[in-house]
């Protein structure tokens, strides 16, 4: 992606020449062109097509996946394609059959005119990288084109741990900071004490009161984390007792009101892998409906971790869930495998499935550092930008590293 994102088509594509095996139809191209967005294969309507060394791509496909909104007039046979950054729209207007295209009211000249095949709309992929910014490169051997999407603007969080504090200087650059100082013990009761996922310790005049008011004070809000699994059926104690319910998300709501939090975060793992899992979903629904109410009253935000719908936890109702908190992070590191990168596939299912349950703006990507390579990291992201999500939130503080920070502050303009 590093390369990639550096890289631009030689000067023989932008002048409608790119160097392909001879064709004697256009449509003895198909399935000889791939597109790879953000290193993910990018499904379309129509196979990318070559028409006299030129390779021509369905605009609509790609446009929608970087964000651009476009209307096709059928009546003008017109396209307008209007991309909105930073409050600024620059707009495109396309039209069957010609080369003039006009660029914010100014008249540009493609290679190659735009035209309908399979009843899509077709135009020189080289317009992508000339008019938004979308970084192309050719792949001779395998017949690839690799685009890598500008950077955008979105809703950034990181995960902050106790082993974060070498990278709090990380902590202006997002939007929110969830500090995973609380979690639910092995008895179901809420506490800020214990042996990981506790309240630290000051490390001279830096206490963690101190690191939340500082990150308030630089814009980034600052949210609690309570973490839980059910491998002692803590969780499960909890759900089923009305009484400790009570206690706990009364607790949690005070404790992050008390130490100057703007938001809780509930990263509540394990739920569903066995036993009823509609008893289990109406349990967690309910208890998320006594947390978002007393949270919300207090005036706090409410973000829920969940494991992706294609994980073997069944125990979690996206679409109730999304209904009472402010947004959803949707944990896609939480999958079955092998050390390595989490698999693009298994990521790109988990966005499909939740986007069934919810809207786009409610879901926040996760990403864990503990599992991508620095080299992988904007291939996740990109998946984000592609379906358009509120966000994406890192796992952790502490395992970013410089080389992979590089890597997401070209893919994403950070705050």
């Amino acid at each position: 992606m590093k390369v990639l994102g550096k890289l631009l088509l030689s000067s023989v594509i932008f002048a409608g020449s790119l160097s392909v095996v001879p064709l004697h139809k256009t449509e003895a191209a198909a399935g000889k062109v791939s597109i790879m967005l953000d290193g993910y294969a990018l499904p379309f309507p129509v196979q990318p097509t070559v028409i006299k060394g030129t390779t021509m791509v369905p605009f609509r496909a790609i446009s929608e996946a970087l964000g651009i909104q476009v209307i096709w007039n059928q009546k003008e046979q017109k396209i307008t394609a209007t991309k909105v950054k930073g409050g600024e729209a620059k707009q495109v207007v396309l039209k069957i059959g010609s080369k003039n295209a006009l660029v914010d009211g100014n008249t540009t000249t493609l290679s190659i005119a735009p035209q309908t095949i399979q009843n899509s709309t077709m135009i020189p992929l080289s317009f992508f990288s000339q008019q938004f910014g979308a970084a192309v490169a050719w792949d001779q051997p395998s017949q690839t084109v690799s685009i890598t999407s500008p950077q955008k603007d979105m809703y950034t969080m990181g995960f902050y741990a106790l082993s974060s504090y070498d990278e709090r200087a990380y902590i202006p650059s997002f939007d929110a900071i969830s500090f995973g100082w609380s979690r639910i013990d092995t008895n179901g009761q809420f506490t800020i004490e214990g042996k990981e996922y506790k309240w630290p310790q000051a490390a001279g005049d830096v206490t963690p009161e101190s690191i939340i008011q500082d990150a308030d004070q630089q814009d980034t809000s600052p949210y609690l984390m309570v973490y839980s699994v059910d491998s002692s059926l803590e969780l499960t104690k909890n759900l089923e007792d009305a009484a400790l319910q009570e206690n706990t998300t009364s607790q949690i709501v005070a404790t992050a009101s008390e130490k100057g939090f703007k938001g809780i975060a509930l990263d509540l793992e394990g739920l569903g892998l066995s036993g009823d899992k509609s008893k289990v979903k109406s349990e967690y629904n309910a208890f998320i409906k006594n947390l978002s109410a007393k949270a919300h009253q207090a005036g706090l935000k409410l973000t829920l971790v969940l494991h992706p719908l294609n994980s073997s936890y069944a125990g979690y109702d996206y679409k109730t869930l999304s209904s009472l908190a402010d947004d959803l992070v949707i944990m896609a590191y939480a999958f079955e495998q092998e050390k390595g990168p989490e698999p693009l596939n298994k990521v790109d299912e988990a966005i499909r499935l939740a986007l069934k349950e919810t809207s786009k703006d409610k879901l926040i990507l996760g990403i864990s550092f503990g599992s991508e390579k620095d080299s992988t990291v904007n291939s996740k992201i990109g998946l984000a930008k592609r379906y358009d999500l509120k966000g994406v939130a890192f796992w952790r503080l502490g395992l970013i590293g410089q080389p992979a920070w590089a890597q997401i502050n070209q893919s994403i303009e950070m705050k």
